[in-house]
């Protein structure tokens, strides 16, 4: 299973208006793009979002790519990131790409970048770090 960060969308303190709605910026629609390549080693039978409109654009050239639509999930979004493992559990066994928000607690120190991937084993325990596209 993939768990992927969201990619760049600018400063939110700088977005006049709903969060959920805010996009990716110039670089970030770069780095989403950059995931077709990053993980084209990654068999994927699913992509799984946060509805936000972030992480939605992330995984859209991925989807496009791989012929497979985008599965919303209210439990990835942004303001629950405790339901993170609990979506996971849930998807436990399937080639699935995962996209969500922020620094999640149950990732301990490991860093979780914009637009990065954890790879993670079947115990959904993470076991490769995959830097975002520049």
């Amino acid at each position: 299973m993939l768990l992927v960060r969201h990619a760049l969308a600018g400063d939110p303190d700088a977005w006049d208006g709903d969060d959920r709605v805010r996009p990716l910026d110039k670089t970030g629609r770069r780095q989403a793009s950059g995931l077709v390549d990053l993980l084209a080693d990654f068999e994927l039978e699913r992509i799984v979002s946060s509805p936000y409109l972030r992480c939605v654009q992330t995984v859209e050239p991925l989807a496009q790519a791989r012929a497979l639509q985008i599965e919303h999930d209210d439990a990835l979004g942004a303001d629950r990131l405790d339901s993170v493992p609990l979506v996971l559990d849930r998807l436990r066994g399937q080639k699935a790409a995962v996209c969500t928000h922020g620094d999640l607690p149950w990732l301990g120190d490991r860093q979780f970048k914009k637009g990065s991937v954890w790879v993670l084993d079947e115990t959904l325990r993470p076991i490769e770090y995959l830097s975002p596209p520049a």
